[in-house]
């Protein structure tokens, strides 16, 4: 009976962690190229800058961008930062935690990314937070009340993807 419980237990401890083992050995890829969630479609595929020159315009449009992944998402690989080739203007493209997760040695790799744009709009309270948070990734703990927030940390504009591939 003993050895019936302890297998028991074993088995629930390996299945119930091995998501987030799996969400790590993901994170910490060595080589990041390849395809990651859906197949991209055949739609136009458009830069960084052309997006931002016109921002209205694509809101809530499904859109293909490319660009170079400029930072990763220190924790769960969740988000990537695209920059323009071109400019110094980016995107963040976000994905839903654990479905797709995008290794850090991804940084300095060209990505393909398809998704809805959108633009997101915080209060002071959520952009000292989010500031917050995106610093407390990096290591580096600060406090809300002393954040100084600027004109465009009051929103953000994002590619929500579920496909993307980095070459």
């Amino acid at each position: 009976m003993i050895y019936r419980i302890a297998f028991l237990i074993y088995i629930i401890a390996s299945f119930g962690c091995s998501n987030k083992v799996s969400e790590i050995n993901r994170l910490n890829k060595k080589n990041p190229v390849g395809a990651y969630g859906n197949a991209l479609s055949d739609a136009p595929i458009y830069s960084v800058e052309d997006i931002l020159s016109s921002p209205r315009n694509n809101i809530g449009n499904s859109i293909l961008i490319n660009g170079v992944i400029s930072e990763v998402c220190p924790m769960r690989g969740c988000w990537i930062q695209v920059k323009d080739n071109n400019s110094q203007q980016s995107i963040r493209v976000k994905v839903t935690d654990g479905d797709i997760v995008f290794p850090l040695s991804s940084r300095g790799k060209n990505v393909i990314a398809e998704g809805e744009f959108s633009k997101l709009v915080l209060s002071e309270k959520q952009a000292k937070s989010w500031k917050a948070h995106l610093a407390a990734e990096k290591g580096i703990e600060i406090d809300t009340a002393q954040v100084v927030l600027e004109e465009d940390d009051y929103y953000e504009y994002r590619l929500y993807s579920k496909a993307a591939k980095i070459f």
